[in-house]
């Protein structure tokens, strides 16, 4: 098969007018070899989460996230679903003094305990997960 190309490119080089003997070696030496491909260095402190506070990431600071508190859960009947009213209380899997989970997007990237701040309720955050875990998979 490689004499068939070199055997074309003969052919496409005497073809032309006034080709000299090294011009038609250089198409035969031109189409047996190969081109190098020249990539740019990979940058691995990205995989070991050295830089991830890096230039890179402030591309994504304008992102919004979906952010939620899970204070605890339950199961319920649908039929108790059903007849919830006003002033009903839901008891929680969790104690008041236990932390509560921060998700971004379906995420767990902290937890913190509940305070009221003004009449408001806030999360004052007391563990944060490691920043590689936290970025993975948001």
């Amino acid at each position: 098969m490689a004499e068939n190309t070199l055997n074309e490119s003969e052919e496409i080089s005497s073809d032309a007018p006034g080709a000299s003997k090294k011009a038609k070696q250089d198409v035969l030496t031109k189409s047996a070899e190969g081109a190098t491909a020249n990539f740019e260095e990979f940058d691995e402190t990205l995989l070991s989460g050295n830089d991830i506070s890096g230039e890179k990431l402030s591309l994504l600071e304008d992102l919004l996230l979906n952010i939620y508190i899970e204070l605890g859960r339950t199961q319920m009947k649908v039929k108790d679903v059903l007849d919830l009213e006003r002033g009903y209380v839901i008891e929680l899997d969790k104690l008041a003094s236990e932390p509560v989970e921060i998700y971004a997007n379906n995420k767990k990237i902290a937890e913190g305990e509940v305070v009221v701040i003004d009449k408001h309720f806030g999360i004052r955050i007391t563990n944060l997960l490691e920043a590689k875990s936290r970025l993975e998979g948001i």
